[in-house]
């Protein structure tokens, strides 16, 4: 071989590598504070933050609205955004297109941070009452016609998570490890299920009511049919905080350990894959172009496209 051609190698070799067309990678935003849970308003998302919630595209922040301390998930319903202020221990509703309050329904909180508010059967629903040894917990349902509270279901002392899907709200209790069938037409809990170690986030799609079991590192499946557990995918050692959502098929679970976040497949009842380094807590919401996740202790809102996601780790 030739120095002409072992220099034209060395020259070829050192030279970056084109990425094919088509495939992406992890799209970083760095966040400023504490940008925790999520919620999607088209190709945007809201982002709690540290005295404010923010809405963010994936070129930079849009807009914000102060408050004294947005916590929890949130939800949007009816041209809004529903967040709970763990300060004022209420629910504040935010118009989405002018970034402006316009409301605050007075709810009490059963938590202090892990927990949420979501929107079912034209409602929005929040655990307003922890309860204690001697009593269980509510779920406050409001009314957004009026802004006020119509009802209050007794739950499960330490009802904190809660989702909607198949026609009932789920309800999850860590105190008592259970998951508890809302009823929305009469307001009461009809089943309850026990589940494993600290269950926590939960969410209703593709197919059954997924739950995180944080203690035990599992994802359970409960059938909204019968009301009965029926299998459990391992992920890790545990699944401590973090968040879950459905979509396209597949389970997506934020994790904090071994890596961002895992897709289950919920057929095979397995992890199908796992995405990105450990980047501590976050949450995660799938919309049909991508996912969003944020990381809260490294200060980033990150979105990973479609064609990324069908790539492995």
């Amino acid at each position: 071989m030739s120095k002409f051609v072992r220099l034209l190698l060395a020259i070829s070799a050192a030279m970056p590598v084109a990425v094919p067309c088509g495939a992406h990678a992890e799209e970083v935003l760095q966040v400023p504070g504490f940008a925790d849970f999520l919620a999607v308003d088209g190709k945007t998302v809201w982002v709690t933050n540290n005295g404010k919630v923010e809405q963010w595209s994936r070129k930079g922040k849009l807009a914000e609205v102060v408050m004294a301390h947005p916590c929890g998930a949130m939800a949007i319903l009816g041209g809004s955004l529903w967040v709970a202020d763990c300060d004022e221990k209420a629910v504040k509703r935010i118009d989405v297109k002018t970034a402006k309050l316009v409301a605050t329904v007075p709810t009490g909180l059963a938590s202090t941070g892990e927990f949420n508010v979501v929107a079912g059967d034209g409602a929005i629903w929040v655990a307003s009452d922890n309860g204690a040894d001697d009593h269980g917990g509510t779920v406050a349902r409001i009314d957004p016609a009026t802004n006020a509270v119509v009802a209050s279901v007794p739950v499960d002392r330490g009802t904190w998570y809660l989702t909607y899907g198949f026609n009932a709200v789920w309800a999850v209790s860590a105190a008592r490890q259970s998951l508890q069938r809302i009823d929305t037409a009469t307001n009461t809990v009809t089943a309850t299920i026990p589940l494993g170690k600290e269950p926590g986030f939960l969410v209703a799609g593709e197919g059954g009511v997924w739950v995180q079991e944080q203690g035990d590192g599992t994802v359970a499946r409960i059938d909204p049919a019968t009301n009965a557990l029926v299998g459990r995918v391992k992920v890790g050692d545990n699944l401590k905080w973090g968040d879950i959502d459905t979509g396209a098929g597949k389970v997506w679970l934020r994790t904090t350990d071994d890596q961002v976040f895992a897709v289950i497949n919920p057929v095979a009842m397995t992890v199908q894959a796992r995405k990105g380094k450990a980047a501590g807590s976050g949450a995660l919401r799938w919309t049909p172009h991508g996912v969003w996740t944020s990381a809260h202790d490294e200060h980033t809102l990150s979105w990973w496209s479609r064609s990324e996601l069908k790539t492995g780790r």
